[in-house]
Order: structure tokens, then C-alpha cells, then sequence
């Protein structure tokens, strides 16, 4: 929280700083509701979805603007797990086509401040989850068995 990106994510260098001293927990679990449920959300510029033939990062990249379309969106759940200012860590559960960055901004802007992405795990997609995930080594070895 406090500040922004043209990528919402690190990609990019900050290029607004905003105060972060009127968040509290109260106004973060406020704001996760607003995010419930199906929701319109921009693609950030920097995406590789394709507009006339070209992706978005590569017009982004030449500085140009494009107009971009909402897309819905069904966010499942919206969960702060940890709070230590100006970081704030959440664990989402959504639907195919969610943009985490675009989340990460729009989050920081409803709380009248901005906000970017500054790291990401996926943690389950579809049937795979981390949770029952095995390590390469262990499956390589039983490849060789």
C-alpha cells in the first residue's frame, strides 16, 4: 500500500506515493467486501492479452495508451492474512481470467491510497494444489525405480 506502478506489480519503478497512515485493520476488512462476489476489473496495461493483432505490454512498453475493456471477474474469497504496514498480504480464491495486480491496485485505491503487487504465489489451480504437492526429486526418483 502507498504507492503505484504502471505494471501494478514490480515490474515497473513507482511512480506515485500516497500516505498509509489512515489504514487499519477495520478499514482493510471493509474494503475486501467491496471485492466479493463478481466484480468488473480492468487488465493491467502490461499483460499479454492481444488488442488489434499487438499485446498490451507491448504497447504499454512504447508508452502509448490504449483503451482497455472490463472484464467480470468472480472472486470467491478475499482473505488479509498478515499486516505490517505498508505490506499487506491476502489470500485470494477466484475465477479464471483474474488479474491479481489489477486486485492489488484497485485494493490500494478504494483504501484512499495506492497499492501494487510486490509478490505472488499460486497456490491452487484447478485439481493441483501446493498443499498436496510432491518435490521433483521425489518424483524423479520414482520415475527411475
Amino acid at each position: 500500500m502507498g504507492s503505484t506502478t504502471p505494471s501494478y506489480d514490480l515490474e515497473t519503478e513507482i511512480n506515485k506515493k500516497f500516505p498509509v497512515d489512515h489504514i487499519n485493520i477495520d478499514l482493510l476488512n471493509k474494503t475486501t467486501l467491496k471485492f466479493l462476489g463478481e466484480i468488473e476489473q480492468a487488465p493491467p496495461v502490461f499483460s499479454a492479452i492481444k488488442k488489434d493483432g499487438k499485446r498490451l505490454y507491448e504497447y504499454a512498453r512504447e508508452g502509448k495508451d490504449v483503451a482497455i475493456n472490463k472484464r467480470k471477474v468472480f472472486i470467491h474469497s478475499f482473505e488479509i492474512t498478515n499486516i505490517e504496514l505498508p505490506h499487506v498480504d491476502f489470500r485470494i480464491s477466484c475465477s479464471k481470467g483474474t488479474y491479481i495486480r489489477s486486485i492489488a491496485h484497485d485494493y490500494g485505491k478504494a483504501l484512499g491510497s495506492g497499492g501494487h503487487l510486490s509478490k505472488l504465489r499460486r497456490t491452487k489451480i484447478g485439481d493441483f494444489n501446493v498443499d498436496i504437492a510432491q518435490d521433483p526429486s521425489v518424483l524423479s526418483e520414482r520415475i527411475l525405480q
